[in-house]
C-alpha cells in the first residue's frame, strides 16, 4: 500500500507511492446522501473539510437535540481475517488535503474510514492496510488470496463482534478505482471492504499501479464472542 503517510523502519520510510484512492466532492456528496455515510462516530470529520481540521458534531443531530436524542454507532477497534493470518488494531483515518484517503503511517496496522460507515451499521464500512513496506510484508499482504466464503471479524468499542463472509475479490487500475461503490455501494445493507495495493509495481509511475479489493456480506452480530 502507497500513500503520503510513511512509518518509521529505523532511518528509512515507506517508498512514497500514492494510492489512487481520491474521492470526488461529487461522488463524497453521493455517498453522503445515498450510501449511508451519515452513520458515524462523535470523532469524525466533516467530510468537506481537510483531514486536520477541528472534529465536527454528527450529522443529523439538532443544535437543541438532548444527548440520548441521537444512537451514535461504536467504532471498529481491530479487525481479524483467521484465513491469512492477519490481524490489526484499527485506526481511524480521515482525508489528506488533495482529497485523497488518509493511509495508515504503520504498515503493519490497518486503519477504518472513520467518515463512512461503522462495521455492522447499514452501508459500506471501509478499512485499508499496506501491503508491504521497505521491511517486507505489511498487515495486508495476503488480502489477495482470499476467497469467497473467508470471513472477517471486526470487534467493536462496546465489545460486539461483526462477522463478514468475503463475497468477491477484484483488481482495479489506480485509474480506474470503484469510489462509489467502495465508500457508498450498499446504502440498504451491512457490508465491508478491504482495500491495499496490488498490481504491477512501477517506481517510476509512483509505485503499484492497482487496488487489490475485498467486498465482503454481513454474517453475525456476536457480543459474547471474545477474539483471541
Amino acid at each position: 500500500m502507497s500513500g503520503s503517510a510513511s512509518t518509521s523502519t529505523g532511518s528509512r520510510k515507506l517508498p512514497r507511492r500514492r494510492w489512487v484512492l481520491t474521492i470526488s466532492l461529487a461522488v463524497l456528496a453521493s455517498a453522503l446522501i445515498v450510501g449511508g455515510l451519515l452513520a458515524r462516530g462523535p470523532e469524525a470529520r466533516p467530510p468537506a473539510a481537510p483531514a486536520d481540521s477541528a472534529p465536527g458534531a454528527p450529522v443529523g443531530a439538532r443544535p437543541d437535540a438532548s444527548p440520548t436524542a441521537v444512537s451514535l454507532p461504536s467504532v471498529p477497534v481491530s479487525i481479524t481475517i483467521p484465513s491469512i493470518g492477519a490481524s490489526s488494531d484499527l485506526v481511524g483515518l480521515g482525508m489528506e488535503q488533495d482529497r485523497t484517503v488518509e493511509v495508515p503511517r504503520d504498515a503493519d496496522q490497518a486503519g477504518w474510514y472513520e467518515l463512512g460507515t461503522s462495521p455492522g451499521q447499514p452501508g459500506s464500512a471501509v478499512i485499508l492496510g499496506h501491503v508491504d513496506s521497505t521491511r517486507g510484508p505489511a498487515v495486508f499482504h495476503r488480502l489477495r488470496e482470499l476467497v469467497p466464503g473467508a470471513h472477517v471479524r471486526v470487534v467493536l468499542a462496546d465489545g460486539a463482534v461483526e462477522t463478514f463472509a468475503v463475497s468477491r475479490l477484484e483488481t482495479v487500475r489506480n485509474d480506474d478505482f470503484p469510489a462509489q461503490r467502495v465508500y457508498a455501494g450498499t446504502p440498504d445493507r451491512p457490508t465491508l471492504t478491504l482495500v491495499t495495493c496490488g498490481g504491477e509495481y512501477d517506481a517510476a509511475r509512483g509505485g503499484y499501479q492497482a487496488n487489490v479489493i475485498a467486498y465482503a456480506e454481513h454474517v453475525s452480530t456476536d457480543r459474547s464472542l471474545t477474539l483471541r
